[in-house]
């Protein structure tokens, strides 16, 4: 019998659980896959996250990022060094993702993995939870088995529509001009972008529909294949893998009976740059907040953990879903006038840094690009 048992070991549910397990509560992690496992995933994480822990990421940071291009269809660049800002993390998520996972292990969390969840059933104010390697009780449950997992289902939550997105992680030595630097296409891949990470031994290339929910699975591994020619590599030493991303859309219910969503179960993936392990790991960590909470006796706890992801993380999202929308309405128009802007540039850099929220420039953006829009806007 455990006080919380989370299905998932990426960073939502490894961070629930070393919250859970620091504080001495029992925590059982149930993970399908076998740790460590690969993950396709540009790998970006924002610096601002080391706030939240008492350990260092220094063994598994293989990069960082302080400066960033961008482009047009591979065309018209701007470079920007970014200034007042703590360098981006580049990480490899099977690394990234086992460190932490490990860090819930030694404060106390049990693990299995290679061990599927294949159903949940509610009985008697307990969770009875049924694997492939047995049955587990618990008091409380946590889902962050991600995009494609089937507990949102059998919890009862809605379900989102979901985009395509790629990756393409090329092995290969990465010359010293190249180090440090981060790039973004524009126009390329149509209602969508694309970008190219760099690590200590390649490349990680992403791209994804942000606002195309059908997309083109045909013309995503085309265009990302495009760019990465474009740095002359030998792509037979790579490795392309298409799956799903769940962004964010609006404001749900993310408690159910005893149970949350975290991380891109809960659909937490930002809409405009398509981020995810920041807000996965913020929902993580305000989880086990609240199931501590629970245990300590606090009724409105879990209500509590709904409330306070959509204060401080859904109301920034849906900001960043406006400003989506106005871009890609008009994205050549809005790369000239907002990409390129030096200003902007920056702006964008510190919000992959976490150093800004789009609370904090959506209104002066949104009017910027509508008043390129819309004629007489704002006069």
């Amino acid at each position: 019998m455990f006080d919380c048992i989370v299905v998932g070991g990426g960073p939502a549910g490894a961070t629930a659980a070393y919250n859970l397990a620091k504080q001495g509560r029992s925590v059982l992690v149930i993970e399908k896959a076998g740790f460590p496992r690969y993950k396709p995933c540009g790998g970006g994480v924002s610096p601002a996250i080391a706030n939240w822990f008492d350990f260092d990421f220094t063994p598994v940071i293989k990069n960082t990022i302080s400066r960033v291009k961008y482009t047009w269809k591979f065309d018209d660049p701007v470079q920007i060094k970014l200034k007042n800002v703590t360098p981006m993390w580049m990480v490899k998520r099977d690394e990234f993702d086992n460190f932490l996972l490990q860090q819930a292990i030694n404060k106390g969390a049990e693990l299995k993995d290679n061990t599927e969840v294949t159903g949940i059933s509610w009985q008697d104010t307990q969770w009875q939870v049924k694997t492939t390697n047995g049955e587990f009780i618990c008091s409380y449950l946590i889902a962050a088995d991600g995009v494609n997992g089937s507990m949102t289902n059998w919890l009862g939550m809605p379900q989102k529509q979901k985009v395509i997105a790629a990756s393409l992680e090329v092995s290969a030595e990465v010359p010293e001009r190249r180090q440090n630097l981060a790039y973004f296409d524009f126009g390329s891949l149509k209602n969508g972008f694309m970008w190219c990470f760099p690590k200590d031994d390649g490349y990680s290339f992403s791209c994804a529909y942000v606002r195309n929910k059908k997309g083109n699975p045909k013309e995503l591994k085309t265009q990302l294949t495009n760019f990465a020619q474009k740095f002359e590599l030998d792509l037979t030493q790579s490795q392309y893998t298409e799956y799903l991303l769940n962004l964010w859309q609006e404001n749900h219910p993310l408690h159910s009976n005893q149970a949350l969503i975290v991380g891109e179960a809960a659909g937490v993936v930002d809409p405009l740059i398509g981020e995810g392990i920041r807000p996965a790991i913020f929902t993580g960590m305000k989880a086990a907040e609240a199931i501590i909470q629970a245990l300590d006796g606090k009724d409105s706890a879990l209500e509590g953990y709904t409330n306070i992801v959509e204060q401080e993380l859904g109301s920034d999202l849906a900001k960043a879903n406006t400003v989506a929308g106005l871009f890609f309405k008009f994205p050549k128009i809005a790369y000239k006038l907002g990409v390129k802007n030096p200003a902007a540039g920056q702006t964008m850099g510190k919000i992959l840094c976490g150093e800004l929220r789009y609370s904090d420039v959506t209104e002066k953006i949104s009017k910027k690009l509508k008043e390129a829009f819309i004629p007489g806007f704002g006069r």
